[in-house]
């Protein structure tokens, strides 16, 4: 009687689930200091906060008209 054995040509890799995993060891980043920026960095970070300051502003405007706040005079 002939015995056949069936071999694997790739590997075997198990999937665990993230709830079923270790929890991993979180690092702290109270003594972390500033982090050095070129400035060119510095002044991309800055136009990108003034954008964003700039949008919630035209946000904020655009609800106030749409509530009815600023009246038109025609």
């Amino acid at each position: 009687m002939a015995v056949i054995r069936k071999t694997r040509q790739h590997p075997l890799y198990f999937v665990i689930h993230p709830l079923d995993d270790e929890p991993e060891v979180k690092c702290g980043g109270e003594d972390l200091g500033r982090m050095p920026m070129t400035p060119a960095v510095r002044i991309s970070l800055l136009a990108l906060q003034a954008h964003l300051v700039l949008m919630g502003v035209l946000v904020l405007y655009h609800v106030l008209d749409l509530a009815g706040t600023f009246v038109r005079l025609h």
